[in-house]
């Protein structure tokens, strides 16, 4: 439920007494984007803990603090509180900002502080006053999921499983009925093929308990359970709240189903990916800037500007928006993954989509294609803002900077034409390195430090990059084992 916007701290306390609560659990965002949390009896949770915090030791959570510097403080947002809907005992759980101690200072570090000063960012600019966000997240429900990578002598593997997927289609279990999801066809079947309309019926169930807001969710275009569940569009930070919201809804209600889920941008060799597209565009004075009915695809020339600062920075941004070295599996050319760096009406194999599905003034928005949704979502939300406002106010005409529009299929155009459009970064690595090269956007008016990107480059090369190309790669071995 969403708490009322007046006398927000009176309204939890309302609902502690109503629900008879007897936990309330502080969930907080770390850097990379993973939800963490701590639980404390309700008896201890007062007024004051919405001023002065509730202490925790910044050295054990990743991109926080050094041991010789670790107390930290979460402070609540109380309008973030909702019943937890998978803890047994009554808890309220209530998303938290990071403090310093004693200063009581918003730690820079902290994503949803970023995000924070991306959305001031916006208002100070004169540009507009909200941005608005619709993401589409895609993932994976499995079956049985292992790897083992703490045994490298013995050997590392992965064995991934659902009772959907094509390869079963010959398996030995009685009884063995036949419907399968062909690779990539995966894209709206009815039952019985598609097998998990109820398991996503359950799961918008509970975003609905918890304050999401749904408008659809299907059976995705992979094979062996991919959905996707679309949320209805929102501010910045409540948007990013909603998607960690989501993740967590979606992952719980799997595995209280004895199934997994994953957010892993590509876990299946051979079919589609799963994206997170972001929809999204400026509003000033309760209207739309991105609108205008003489302009292509009935674009303004705000969003035209906006649209060049995105693609302009796109290889930079990947690197916080497809943060992974499995993005870049998904990032490939023949799986409806938008690598080609151009901009188009209703063409999905372009990194810019513009949806022309009606002419409402309101509905006008541009979809970013490429991010996924290991990226941390406050992150990735800020960094596209400020991307878009680079482009406004350095005024980068998309068309001019070789961008498009492009309203052909990219995937068959001949190969002087490809030649000629620019692509996303092919590795985590070459990201990285254009982030290094390209982040002076990303600092306007301090909403990224310079610390901040140095140490997110420092930390992707030797957590992620440097791990992944140091390991043998059971492929190899089928290529060069007789060498």
């Amino acid at each position: 439920m969403k708490l009322p916007s007046d006398n927000k701290i009176k309204a939890v306390f309302d609902l502690i007494k109503k629900e008879k609560v007897k936990y309330v659990d502080y969930k907080f965002i770390d850097v990379p984007g993973i939800w963490q949390h701590k639980t404390h009896p309700i008896a201890e949770l007062d007024e004051s803990i919405f001023t002065e915090g509730s202490g925790f030791d910044g050295s054990s959570i990743r991109g926080f603090k050094g041991i010789e510097e670790s107390d930290m403080l979460l402070v609540p947002d109380a309008e973030t509180a909702f019943i937890d809907p998978f803890i047994k005992e009554k808890t309220v759980s209530i998303t938290c900002d990071v403090r310093e101690p004693g200063t009581l200072k918003n730690f820079d570090s902290d994503p949803r502080f970023i995000a924070r000063k991306a959305e001031k960012y916006l208002i100070e600019s004169g540009i507009a006053d909200t941005s608005f966000w619709g993401p589409e997240l895609e993932f994976f429900i499995f079956d049985d999921v292992q790897y083992d990578v703490m045994s490298p002598y013995k050997g590392t593997s992965y064995s991934i499983n659902s009772n959907e997927g094509i390869w079963n289609s010959n398996a030995n279990h009685v009884p063995n009925l036949g419907h399968r999801v062909r690779f990539k066809e995966g894209y709206f079947p009815v039952s019985p093929t598609d097998t998990q309309t109820d398991l996503r019926n359950e799961m918008v169930g509970v975003m609905h308990d918890v304050g999401i807001q749904v408008e659809l969710h299907h059976h995705e275009v992979a094979t062996a359970g991919q959905a996707e569940i679309d949320m209805r569009f929102d501010s910045l930070i409540s948007m990013a709240d909603k998607v960690m919201k989501y993740k967590y809804v979606v992952k719980n209600v799997a595995a209280r189903n004895g199934k997994t889920a994953t957010f892993m941008p590509k876990p299946l060799f051979g079919d589609n990916g799963s994206g997170m597209h972001v929809h999204q565009s400026l509003w000033k004075n309760g209207k739309p800037l991105f609108f205008d009915k003489s302009g292509y695809a009935m674009l303004s020339q705000t969003a035209l500007y906006y649209i060049g600062g995105l693609l302009t920075h796109a290889p930079a941004l990947l690197a916080i928006c497809s943060p992974s070295t499995n993005s870049y599996k998904r990032l490939v050319p023949g799986y409806e993954a938008p690598v080609n760096l151009v901009f188009s009406k209703s063409n999905r194999s372009a990194a810019i989509r513009i949806p022309m599905y009606n002419d409402n003034p309101k509905a006008k928005r541009i979809e970013f294609r490429p991010p996924d949704a290991t990226s941390n979502p406050y992150l990735a939300f800020a960094a596209m803002l400020m991307a878009g406002l680079d482009g406004i106010k350095n005024k980068i005409d998309p068309t001019k900077a070789g961008f498009g529009p492009l309203n052909k299929n990219i995937y068959h155009l001949s190969d002087e034409e490809k030649a000629k459009i620019k692509s996303v970064p092919g590795s985590l690595e070459e990201a990285l390195n254009a982030l290094e090269a390209d982040h002076k956007f990303l600092t306007q008016g301090k909403v990224f430090t310079e610390s901040f990107i140095e140490s997110w480059i420092d930390s992707k090369r030797s957590n992620e990059v440097n791990p992944v190309r140091m390991r043998p790669h059971p492929y190899e071995l089928y290529l060069y084992y007789d060498a």
